[in-house]
Formats: structure tokens, sequence, C-alpha cells
């Protein structure tokens, strides 16, 4: 079978340890070999049915590699798969004497094989979790434009087809599509995103979204009005079907659709944080998100990472959104609570620029709602603080262009002490009868 060879005693000892990991990267590397070279001929000349049992054969090796996924090596060669499956597609996309219908199942199952070989799980769960993506390979905008190309020609009830060309997309994200193709990628990211779409298809467009975030921040910088408009007003409420597809809907806590799942949410309000730093996003936000990121901040999620994302939210849209009564139902506490927890987290990442250039607005906040603060949590605040201020980031922006930063932070810190200096004094006074 496409020249794999084994040991007659290797298919009998197949389930212990040490015949399966040489099975499987046996497999492995005989079937990169046959993709490169059987596919080397015109498609539109396989009138046999031969292309379409050899996509079963590609889909049933696929089978086998990901129930062996932890006993092989993946692929060094993943550009060279995906290479191939570009050819393949194109091919069927300009076949004339056979149906592209027929013929599509050989490309499908091609991206497929290319996910298992590079190791790269489609188990659902694993979309939060950091995966090994082919970093040390160079991508072309051509990558990225074939698979949106793709995406929008295959059948959208082919979900796991989708899911397969979302997968891949994260993995070449970081290249930026042709403008040419911007409009077709956000309007088929838009659409995986809907309350319609399973679970899987919905949190692997938001990690999309996560990953293009920077792209959609500089929405001024697309001379194209038509797609501005529509990135606008049709992104901000697919990001919020993706976590919510059922508003008003409480699923139970082991459903993929909870209220609040660690990860999905932090790649959620990474998001909207990102999007905040522009002002033209803050209306979108506040009609679609503000609801939902006041009951993330109300049930005290707001004391883990997702406190700093929150606040950075809040905080940017607030001013010129207070007339908006809903901002009015957060509490002095609610505001206290999410904006010292930012605090405590900011030290592991102000490495990102975008979370430093922040520290001024948190700055500003914190001098609005310090006041509530209690004797015990004005210390903990300013123990906070100082972590920022020994933080290594914050060490080196005194002597550069951050120096202002360092300084804001600095003055916020003597604030809060002669504040805890005067609640102290305050509190040993006794008053006479």
């Amino acid at each position: 079978m496409v020249g794999v060879q084994f040991d007659k005693k290797d298919i009998v000892r197949i389930d212990k340890s040490s015949a399966l990991p040489r099975f499987a990267n046996a497999l492995l590397e005989q079937f990169q070999i046959t993709l490169w070279t059987r596919y080397g001929g015109d498609l539109s000349d396989d009138s046999t049915g031969i292309t379409y049992r050899e996509s079963n054969l590609i889909t049933a090796i696929c089978l086998v590699l990901e129930s062996a996924k932890n006993y092989y090596n993946p692929s060094f060669l993943a550009m060279r798969n995906l290479d191939m499956c570009r050819k393949l597609y194109s091919r069927v996309r300009s076949s004339e004497k056979n149906s592209p219908l027929e013929l599509l199942g050989v490309p499908q199952s091609a991206l497929r094989f290319t996910l298992a070989a590079a190791g790269v799980s489609r188990d659902p769960a694993d979309l939060w979790n950091n995966q090994y993506f082919w970093t040390g390979d160079a991508h072309s905008p051509e990558d990225f434009d074939w698979l949106v190309d793709c995406l929008e020609y295959l059948d959208p009830n082919d979900q796991e087809a989708v899911f397969d060309i979302l997968l891949l997309l994260l993995v070449v994200i970081k290249v930026r599509s042709s403008p040419a193709k911007r409009h077709q990628f956000f309007k088929s990211l838009i659409a995986c995103m809907g309350s319609h779409m399973p679970a899987h298809l919905r949190h692997a467009a938001l990690r999309l979204a996560h990953s293009a975030r920077e792209e959609m921040v500089s929405i001024d910088a697309i001379d194209n009005a038509e797609l501005r408009d529509m990135i606008l007003t049709e992104f901000s409420p697919a990001i919020l079907t993706a976590v919510c597809p059922q508003p008003g809907v409480t699923p139970s806590d082991d459903d993929p659709d909870c209220f609040f799942h660690y990860e999905r949410d932090l790649c959620y309000l990474e998001l909207l944080f990102a999007l905040a730093r522009n002002s033209n996003w803050h209306p979108h936000l506040v009609e679609d998100h503000i609801d939902r990121c006041i009951s993330i901040a109300a049930q005290r999620y707001s004391l883990s990472l997702h406190a700093f994302y929150l606040a950075g939210i809040l905080l940017r849209i607030a001013p010129e959104q207070s007339s908006v009564a809903i901002l009015n139902s957060i509490t002095g506490q609610q505001w206290w609570d999410t904006i010292s927890n930012a605090w405590f987290h900011a030290p592991y990442i102000v490495n990102d620029i975008h979370c430093f250039e922040f520290l001024p607005d948190l700055v500003e906040g914190t001098k609005r709602y310090m006041h509530t603060a209690k004797e015990l949590d004005l210390k903990s605040f300013i123990v906070y603080v100082d972590r920022v201020l020994n933080a290594p980031e914050m060490r080196d922006a005194q002597q550069g262009e951050g120096e202002s930063v360092a300084i804001a932070v600095k003055e916020l810190r003597t604030a809060a002490s002669d504040m805890l200096e005067k609640l102290v004094s305050s509190q040993g006074v006794v008053t006479s009868p």
C-alpha cells in the first residue's frame, strides 16, 4: 500500500508501543512521497474514478495518522504538502471534463492529510491551546489567497472541510491577504461565526479573527469604503454570536457555549481590547458587547487575567459613551475589583506593546475609583503597582520613549500611598463623644 514496508509481526503487535511508532512514521514518509509524485499529471484526464478512490485512500490514511498522532514525529515538509494541495485545488477549478464536485474530494482529503502530517490537532478542544504551527516556514500571500478562495468555493454544509481550511488559515495568517481577497476573507469569516454554525466552526473563526485583529484595528487604512462599512457593521455582532449564539439561553458548564470558558473568553476579550484602540469601533462594542463584558465582571471572572482586558475595553469606551445607561449599572466596587486585578496581572503582559500603551488610561481609571478601596485593598494594590514598576519593560521604558508611562505609574503609586496614609490616620483618630 503506497510503498509502505513493514514486517508482518508489526501487524500482530500493532498495539505495542514498539511497533506503532515505526508503522506510523513509515506511513507518513511514504504517503508524502506518494502525494508529491502521483498527482503530477492532469486530474482532468482521469475518467476512470481512480482519483475518487484515492481520495478515499487519503481519508483512510488520515484516520490512521490521527489515531497514531502520539506515535510519529510531525512532518517538517508541511509547506510542500500544502503547495501540492494548492496545485490539486487549482487543477480541480480548471477542470472541464469532470465535475468539480466529484474531484473536489481530492484536495479536501489532501488538506486533511497536511494537517495530520504536521501534527495539528483537529480536536475542537485543542483550539485554545498553543499548537505547533509551521513558524519556521516562509509563507506568501498566495498561500493565504488560495485558501480563502477554497473556503468560498466549498459547500458550506461540508463543515469538516471548512474546519480544516480555518485551521490552515490560522497557520498562514501572519501573511495578509491581497486586497482582492480581503473582502472575501472577512465575508467568509463572518459567515463562519454565525449563530447557525456549530460551535467548533464558530470558535475556529473566532481564533482566526483574533489572529487578524491588527488588520481590523487598522480599519481606517482600508481604501474600500464598502469593505470598511461591512466590517464595522457585521463583524462586531458576529464576534458575539461566536461565543454566545443564543442570547438569553444559559448552557450547562460542560457545553462548548457555556457562559464562561477561560481560554475562549480570553481570546474574545483580547480581540475586543484590540478593537477598542480605534474609536470607530466603540459604538459597535457598546451595542454588541458591553452587556456581556459587564456580566463577566459582575460574576467575578474579572479576578483572572481577563481583568486587564476588561478594564481596557470598559475604560476606553466609557468616557465617550457616558450616556449609555448600562454603564451606570457597574458599581464602584465592580470597577475597583476589575481595575485592581488588572494591575495584579499587568506585570506579566506589559511586554506586549499594546498592553504597555494602555497603562496611562489604566492610571486615570484607577484614580477615579481608588476612593472605594479599603485599607487592605490599598496595601495589596500598592504591591501590584510596585511589581509593574519593577518589570523589565518598565525599567527599560524609563530610559526611552515610554518614560511618560513610567512617570504616570509612579505618580499613581505616590497617590495610593498618600491615600493609604490618610486612611490609616483617620482610623486611628478617636473622636470625642
